[in-house]
């Protein structure tokens, strides 16, 4: 194993072990997979990440094929596949049953634009994809038809959330965001109902998103 590829499978592990620190996924719940070669490298089923070893890291072929030899890849590696092929720009991909993000898909809701910052999952809100069984087919095409056109983000009914980016640190981030946005939403549910914004007021906050934080060039 090259050195490029162990840092790649020890970045994943990493990742997976701040999901528990932060208390963004539990235990084992929650998986992550980047892009890799001709497929991507995912976590390992039913391991806890604490005893994660870079050579347990699955590498899976765009397809979903597992070469044998290996430990079984996460049970939700369909929609990390599914998700990498339908978009060539997303590059990682972190799933995780966050608490308040989760307690909202329960309800089978998604964000509204109750924040400006909603804007950060590509959207002018957060959408919840339909609930299917973990680890199906089914629940892939529900996903993957919550997001596109820009958006990187979903809730899962019944289930969690998944968050994509260009970098496996990005898709992270943008877990966190969704999972702030959701203990927000709720919070400020329990007041009442939210005054969101307008579509238009949206569109303005999603063009100036396009170049946030980005500093300018001095030449």
């Amino acid at each position: 194993m090259h050195d490029h590829e162990r840092a790649a499978r020890q970045s994943l592990i990493d990742h997976c072990r701040a999901m528990n620190t932060s208390g963004l996924s539990l235990n084992k719940s929650g998986n992550a997979s980047l892009r890799w070669a001709s497929g991507l490298l995912i976590t390992p089923t039913g391991r806890a990440y604490d005893r994660l070893q870079p050579e347990d890291i699955v590498f899976l072929e765009a397809d979903g094929g597992c070469p044998p030899g290996q430990l079984l890849p996460s049970s939700e590696w369909r929609f990390h596949c599914d998700i990498l092929q339908a978009f060539p720009d997303t590059n990682a991909v972190v799933h995780v049953h966050s608490t308040h993000a989760t307690a909202l898909a329960c309800l089978g809701e998604g964000i509204p634009a109750f924040h400006y910052m909603v804007a950060v999952a590509g959207g002018d809100h957060i959408p919840c994809a339909a609930y299917a069984t973990f680890g199906t087919t089914e629940l892939s095409h529900n996903v993957l038809a919550a997001l596109g056109d820009g958006v990187r983000a979903c809730l899962m009914a019944n289930h969690g959330q998944v968050a994509t980016g260009k970098t496996l640190a990005e898709a992270y981030t943008l877990a966190e965001e969704v999972e702030n946005l959701a203990r927000q939403y709720l919070l400020a549910r329990t007041l009442g109902a939210t005054r969101n914004l307008s579509a238009d007021e949206m569109r303005v906050v999603l063009e100036k998103f396009r170049t946030y934080g980005q500093q300018r060039s001095d030449h």
